[in-house]
């Protein structure tokens, strides 16, 4: 549903840091699935670990964090650069499996809560349909003045 290039015309994270390379389904304000390709390339690898190389789990929910982004991101939220999308509380986040190199994680994300500007998602990353981690995640909008003011 959506390429790398549509991706970076809704989201504000680039390259080492983006995580989402492909979305199958967006459906806003209600769920998403989207894919990362784990590479040995990737810079975290060189010292996490040398001898068995593990995605850092904080990784694995920030790749879960920016597909949820584009669930609550307006089309036109790459205009607003006053706004980011800012993760509150990460909530019973259970890693199962490791996340190692060669991995195609598939995340699946749905709206839990949505009020007042704030949004709960759970969240699943699989990998050939073996659950790697699960939890929840709680996100506002803020203006960036409210962070760098």
């Amino acid at each position: 549903m959506m390429n790398l290039l549509e991706i970076n015309q809704r989201i504000k994270q680039r390259p080492p840091f983006q995580m989402i390379e492909r979305v199958l389904e967006l459906e806003p304000n209600v769920s998403a699935k989207g894919i990362k390709n784990v590479s040995v390339n990737e810079p975290y690898f060189i010292g996490h670990f040398p001898d068995a190389p593990i995605m850092p789990g904080v990784l694995v929910i920030e790749s879960a964090a920016q597909l949820c982004s584009l669930v609550i991101a307006p089309d036109d939220a790459a205009s607003d650069e006053n706004k980011l999308y800012v993760l509150l509380k990460v909530k019973d986040f259970k890693f199962l499996k490791p996340v190692i190199p060669g991995d195609t994680l598939t995340i699946d994300v749905k709206v839990v809560l949505a009020s007042s500007g704030l949004y709960e998602f759970s969240a699943v990353i699989s990998v050939d349909g073996v659950t790697k981690a699960k939890g929840n995640m709680l996100f506002t909008t803020m203006d960036k003045s409210a962070v760098y003011g």
